[in-house]
């Protein structure tokens, strides 16, 4: 559904904070419905789902190197269970029924605990029927910081959603959509920006996590009202950080920017008439003091380097879809011309291996393919190490190389976070000895 006006309903008004908390041990996250207040103060609520009473649920914040513990309670009426998106975890701890754990019940609870190995802008959603649990806000932010923080006024994480709703506020509930399923995923009929932070002052100096939780629209980007640098991506810190410019992210991808306030932090969707304003930061005041030192790379992550020769070079063919012509899968989409989890891993490495993948677009819609458990390069034209990501977005007829270090033990899913392509057939596993 494309973005305008008549759809797109009042996205300028301000967004409700973000609850945060401070981890407790363990930490409770309980699923139940909740009410959201998804279009402006005064416009109808959307009944959804949601952790701890909110949608997104509260953000989780700790410090790399620290053990998290969570206990999930279930309280949504139908089986679900939480997958840490980004986190380089212990396999048992993912998150994905039937793979890494039991499905949690209606009414169960399951307890996750694991090490923290990385500081970055990190996410937790549900991993069943996520085409449905995810879209009806079973998500929130976590949020790992470093040993010793950038300085900044605000760090502020900035959530980018869609939803499908009625000019009432009330939720359309059409899952499981096959036409969907079938072309670009359930896009929403309103959008906007949820932050944790509403107000900042002119001179501030920001960090902006921005995390897009959306199901299947991809969301160009850009700010206005600030000037700075872009520092990480998926979590993962840039050797160099990058000028601030319009940038994608596509469903599960994340960025974080330090930047200085000049004016109104403005959210916009560059369309093909004028920009759509998904929301804004306001300003008040002046900041008296401003930080002045120049924007400097985060720290590095810990993580392994990949091999000069890989030991594995392997392909891999996104197919299917409308308008995408015949494949062997027996669903909408496949991956190499399999539909959905085979019982035998798409492959199997040793811990350790450095494995090339082409990642071939032959459809007609594009793709954020994630990988579990693990981050991996984007090579650049001449064939080096780009950034590290734990998603990638190939457009229409579009074909990329990753570079991966396969070196955590386990069984992990690789799939497209467009949900409902991953619903429908594009979705395999891969296994680490």
């Amino acid at each position: 559904m494309p973005l305008n006006r008549r759809h797109f309903l009042a996205a300028t008004a301000a967004a409700t904070a973000l609850p945060r908390v401070a981890l407790a041990s363990p930490m409770v996250l309980r699923a139940g419905p909740v009410t959201a207040q998804i279009m402006p103060e005064g416009d109808g609520t959307t009944a959804l789902w949601g952790f701890n009473g909110s949608t997104p649920g509260p953000e989780l914040r700790a410090r790399v190197g620290d053990m998290l513990n969570v206990r999930f309670e279930n309280g949504i009426g139908s089986g679900s269970a939480i997958h840490w998106h980004g986190i380089r975890i212990e396999n048992g701890m993912d998150g994905v029924p039937g793979l890494t754990q039991p499905l949690v019940e209606a009414g169960a609870e399951h307890d996750y605990s694991f090490r923290l190995p990385d500081a970055g802008t990190f996410w937790y959603h549900s991993h069943h029927r996520s085409w449905e649990q995810v879209e009806r806000g079973l998500y929130g932010a976590l949020i790992i910081e470093e040993e010793t923080p950038p300085e900044v006024n605000h760090d502020i994480t900035v959530i980018v959603d869609d939803w499908r709703i009625e000019r009432t506020g009330e939720l359309i509930e059409d899952f499981g959509n096959r036409h969907d399923f079938a072309h670009g995923g359930r896009m929403g009929t309103f959008a906007r920006i949820v932050p944790t932070v509403s107000t900042v002052r002119k001179g501030d100096r920001v960090r902006l996590r921005i995390i897009n939780t959306a199901t299947a629209r991809i969301f160009p980007l850009e700010i206005t009202g600030i000037t700075g640098k872009i520092v990480a991506l998926d979590g993962m810190p840039l050797a160099q950080p990058r000028d601030l410019e319009r940038s994608v992210l596509a469903p599960a991808q994340r960025m974080d920017v330090i930047a200085d306030v000049t004016d109104t932090v403005q959210f916009l969707f560059p369309t093909g008439q004028d920009p759509y304003p998904l929301g804004d930061i306001a300003v008040d005041g002046e900041n008296p003091t401003p930080i002045t030192a120049p924007i400097a790379a985060l720290p590095q992550p810990r993580i392994s380097q990949p091999a000069a020769t890989p030991d594995h070079r392997l392909t891999m063919r996104l197919e299917g879809g409308a308008m995408g012509g015949r494949h062997a899968g027996d669903d909408i989409w496949s991956l190499n011309g399999v539909s959905n989890l085979p019982d035998a891993p798409w492959q199997r490495f040793a811990r350790g291996d450095t494995v090339q993948i082409t990642i071939v677009n032959d459809t007609a819609f594009p793709h954020g393919m994630h990988l579990h458990g693990h981050h991996f390069h984007e090579l650049e034209e001449d064939g080096s190490p780009g950034p590290l990501r734990d998603t990638t977005l190939l457009m229409r007829g579009q074909s990329r190389d990753i570079l991966c270090v396969f070196d955590n033990p386990g069984k992990w899913l690789l799939h497209c976070h467009m949900l409902g392509h991953q619903a429908s057939g594009m979705k395999t596993w891969l296994e680490v000895a």
